[in-house]
């Protein structure tokens, strides 16, 4: 990951940006040395600049110690729209070694924390391929410098500037280094904010490396592994794995059933993060189908070509219980992560099946792929019956419905609980993951009703998002009015770069989790 902290460059950098509110040109050029300044709002005026957010213009000046500078707009100066600036500035400054970023003075650790998220996950690759040759990233590192409007840098008390490199070398490195220049509480706390930042970061990223993985490697107990691997060594934190002989002998058979046609058997994560103190007690479900062919009743090509994808639910609840460990949140979470290949083979269960999951309730199988709720099942089950959590929230890759109704941004709440559910939506909007609540209507129960078992996995009668929400309602037991199902099988793709997401996984959850555990402990 790219080195973001608060320094104070001895030489001018090859590359120097500002950032530019909206509507609000002379803000930024006032954060310029002098000698920049001119050239500067001649340029910002000539293009039109407008400060939207994410928005950048590029200034090239040959010849020059600095040769180029870079406005990134930051709209109103809100999170999302620093976010947007420092993704806009990560692949702007890509073939730079190193970057300098002027900050105004008066910039929050609000700010300064969503600029570097935007940096880290705007500059996410994934990639398996060979020498990338030109197209490789140069950028490493990234220097926050913090100046008054008159181009002065506070931290150094010099007035001069960049160009004049009389500021002091050195800053607050996330992981280390030598004090920020000044050694002011205020940059303490914007450093705090960049560990902060961090650390979510990389729990979003994992999720992406995870989710991007390709299915032939990814096999449930690869993914088992990686988890194992991340959890090593980290205090407070604990992993299981269940096998697929275990599965079996625990009642686990959802998740049995679903990885039957597969010579990868399935595996059960329990991963639990138990800090001393915790008041509160919150469980995390995420699916994890590793693959999904749509077994007997299998998809068509083009339904099955990102099916890699399938797992994003179990990426998140993971990857963000690593993210409340390394922030050290002061609640116990336990994210359970039901992993399954559903293939086509000559042991895959069948449409007619009936399967009795943990805890006893049965479903008859009517559709072989609408097997993400079954493996869910028995993990809700466990949880209400043996956990016994404060709360519950589950994230699962579970319908397409979701997407007909709501598109491949937003995803699908489903929850009783109202006070719940608008913390959901306040952690969300907050980490710049769009979700929407949606109802869950009784009247449609009575459509999963089944002739040998107490529910059917699937129906034809439509709403398909909120019948898998109420399917998986009847496993929550006594957690019932404390649960959340979030259905995000879209959000966890994006077809193209935009802001902080690049194409490919986009980790989607794993900062709206985090922001909700930090108001939960």
């Amino acid at each position: 990951m790219l080195d973001v902290r608060l320094a104070t460059p001895r030489t001018a950098p090859p590359a120097l940006a500002v950032v530019v509110p909206a509507d609000d040109l002379p803000t930024a050029v006032a954060l310029l040395d002098e000698s920049y300044r001119a050239d500067a709002a001649a340029f910002l005026d000539d293009v039109e600049a407008t400060g939207s957010a994410g928005s950048m213009q590029t200034l090239p000046r040959p010849g020059q110690r600095t040769n180029r500078l870079l406005f990134a707009g930051i709209g109103d100066g809100d999170e999302a729209g620093w976010r947007a600036a420092g993704a806009a500035l990560a692949k702007a400054a890509k073939k730079d070694p190193t970057l300098t970023v002027t900050l105004p003075s008066w910039v929050s650790t609000a700010s300064v924390g969503a600029l570097a998220e935007g940096l880290w996950l705007g500059e996410y690759r994934f990639w398996l391929g060979g020498d990338l040759g030109d197209k490789a990233r140069k950028l490493r590192r990234v220097n926050l410098r913090l100046v008054e409007a008159s181009g002065s840098d506070p931290a150094s008390g010099s007035g001069s500037g960049v160009e004049g490199g009389s500021g002091v070398e050195g800053g607050s490195a996330v992981g280390g280094g030598p004090a920020f220049a000044g050694g002011s509480a205020f940059a303490g706390a914007l450093t705090a904010a960049l560990v902060r930042a961090r650390a979510i970061a990389e729990a979003t990223i994992l999720a992406r490396d995870l989710t991007n993985m390709p299915s032939d490697r990814k096999s449930p107990a690869w993914l088992a592994r990686q988890v194992e691997k991340a959890a090593t060594g980290v205090p407070n934190l604990t992993i299981r794995v269940r096998d697929a002989a275990e599965l079996a002998a625990e009642g686990f058979n959802g998740v049995v059933a679903v990885g039957r046609g597969s010579t990868r058997g399935p595996r059960f994560v329990e991963l639990s993060w138990r800090p001393r103190g915790a008041a509160r007690h919150v469980v995390l479900v995420g699916k994890g189908i590793t693959f999904d062919t749509g077994g007997i009743c299998i998809k068509p090509r083009t339904g099955m070509k990102l099916m890699r994808k399938d797992m994003g639910g179990a990426a998140a609840v993971l990857a963000a219980t690593l993210g409340a460990a390394a922030l050290r949140l002061p609640v116990r979470v336990t994210a359970l992560a039901p992993l399954a290949e559903n293939a086509v083979g000559d042991d895959a269960f069948r449409p007619g099946d009936v399967v009795r999951h943990y805890g006893g309730i049965t479903s008859e199988i009517t559709n072989t792929d609408a097997e993400g709720r079954l493996v869910l099942a028995d993990a809700l089950a466990y949880a209400a019956r043996r956990l016994r959590p404060d709360l519950v929230v589950d994230l699962a890759t579970l319908t397409g419905a979701q997407s007909v109704a709501l598109g491949k941004r937003t995803a699908a709440l489903y929850s009783e609980n109202d006070t719940l559910a608008g913390e959901l939506l306040t952690a969300a909007a907050a980490a710049g993951e769009s979700v929407w609540r949606m109802p869950l209507d009784d009247d449609y129960v009575e459509a999963l009703g089944s002739d040998v078992a107490d529910l059917v996995n699937s129906t034809d009668v439509g709403a398909g998002s909120m019948l898998a929400a109420l399917f998986l309602r009847e496993f929550t037991g006594a957690t019932r009015d404390r649960w959340a199902h979030i259905d995000m099988s879209a959000p966890a793709w994006s077809d193209s770069a935009d802001a902080e997401l690049v194409k490919g996984a986009t980790g989607w959850g794993v900062r709206t989790l985090l922001r909700w555990l930090e108001t939960v402990a």
